[in-house]
């Protein structure tokens, strides 16, 4: 038997060739051109049905006249097969070529949701809580804004409260919060009538919400507080964690009203 030679069915030789599992196209299709896009396809489509339809009424005619129809396929009608193996074997490298392409973009990975044992961002507005006034009456926090809200836990800070005081706008209130019942007011010195009187609250906060809420941690001891600097809608527009002095948050209180 004589060996098989290099047509449709045959093996290619090594080096060269079609990959084996694709089968060529039948020979008597002959050039088959595939289009890159299936919408070239529609002109010839069109044609193709006129011809068919010219075909109906032609046959409809001889029928009515009594003249014999033209039996088998006509060129025109052998037009439709070819246009729908055609439209199938494009479909079908596609595909292929779309599997098999080795530059083709993978899909991205969808974003990592944020686990829920992390922590919330710190909220950049003061949170709506009543604190407790001197004679165990609950005060809004945010009934008191625009505020210089100075958390002076553990802190000796009579002096950073005056001066706070003395530096705050007319309508500011400066309000100390610590996590003890506050003690009775003492009488201040009245500032002149032409300066307006500042006014100091002094409230507790026993569960330290105010503290927790905005993410503060603890207060240290000694001359040292933490003081927010909240405008009138509730914004934090300024947070010292570690206040000593007035001098590090003066530029800032001077801005508030």
């Amino acid at each position: 038997m004589g060996s098989m030679g290099n047509g449709n069915g045959g093996t290619p030789p090594d080096g060269g060739g079609r990959s084996e599992g694709v089968p060529d196209l039948p020979p008597e299709w002959g050039v088959v051109v595939i289009p890159d896009d299936l919408s070239d396809l529609a002109e010839e489509s069109a044609v193709v049905r006129k011809d068919l339809r010219r075909q109906a009424r032609r046959d409809t005619w001889r029928r009515r006249l009594g003249w014999p129809v033209r039996g088998g396929a006509t060129p025109s009608s052998l037009r439709i097969p070819l246009l729908i193996m055609s439209v199938a074997v494009l479909a079908t490298l596609t595909s292929l070529f779309a599997v098999a392409w080795p530059g083709r973009q993978q899909p991205l990975p969808p974003p990592v949701a944020r686990q829920s044992g992390s922590p919330p961002a710190p909220s950049r507005t003061v949170p709506a809580l009543d604190l407790i006034d001197v004679d165990g009456s609950p005060v809004s926090l945010r009934g008191l804004l625009p505020a210089a809200v100075m958390l002076t836990d553990g802190c000796d800070c009579t002096r950073l409260v005056a001066d706070t005081a003395a530096a705050a706008k007319p309508g500011v209130t400066v309000v100390t919060v610590t996590k003890t019942s506050p003690p009775p007011p003492r009488a201040s010195t009245p500032r002149a009538p032409d300066l307006g009187a500042p006014s100091v609250r002094t409230l507790a906060d026993p569960t330290g919400e105010l503290r927790g809420s905005l993410q503060l941690g603890t207060q240290g001891t000694g001359q040292v507080a933490t003081v927010l600097l909240v405008a009138r809608t509730g914004e934090i527009i300024s947070t010292v964690p570690a206040a000593q002095t007035i001098e590090q948050f003066r530029s800032d209180l001077v801005k508030l009203s």
